[in-house]
């Protein structure tokens, strides 16, 4: 887990905030959610577990109070539960894509569609194998908040931000191409 992350806000600038989200595997389900790690109060699940632990009361509890969010694999077929992720924009206030490995895309249509499909206004994350180089296309994809992997530096990321002047593609962002 990184201790800071990558925030850019829809209408606001991009800027580095701790991370008080932990993002579990779902392994080692004994039925609830794991004991939570360097004093953090906040974590993602993975969306399989969700589908099978949302009515456990401790589950409940913890997302009326914020503390649940959930993550998608690139294998997910968001599509296929609309109804659940239309219950779930109640209570997740974060929902992550994550990438496996960054040569697969498929976490951008995730975020795409959480975005445009589902009206997600709440922050969409990118986790796992994130790269400086996938910045730009995430954030105008739908990503507002990208957790690097261990080995990026954030500070080279934020600049990635400043890079072009000129959009060449429409975005999530109400940004419109000017060329």
């Amino acid at each position: 887990m990184n201790k800071y992350i990558i925030y850019f806000p829809k209408d606001g600038k991009p800027t580095e905030v701790a991370n008080e989200w932990q993002v579990w595997d779902g392994e080692r389900d004994e039925g609830g959610i794991p004991d939570l790690e360097h004093g953090l109060n906040k974590v993602l699940v993975p969306f399989h577990w969700w589908i099978t632990h949302h009515k456990n009361a401790d589950v409940v509890s913890k997302a009326g109070k914020g503390e649940i969010g959930v993550w998608f694999a690139a294998e997910d077929d968001i599509l296929k539960h609309a109804d659940l992720i239309e219950e779930g924009k109640t209570h997740w206030p974060v929902v992550a894509a994550h990438f496996p490995i960054f040569r697969d895309g498929r976490s951008f249509s995730t975020a795409a569609l959480l975005r445009d499909r589902f009206e997600w206004q709440g922050e969409v994350r990118a986790i796992g194998d994130v790269l400086i180089d996938q910045l730009l296309q995430g954030a105008r994809v739908g990503f507002d908040a990208f957790e690097l992997r261990p080995d990026q530096n954030l500070e080279v990321g934020l600049k990635q931000f400043d890079l072009f002047s000129v959009v060449t593609q429409n975005s999530w962002r109400d940004q419109r191409a000017t060329i």
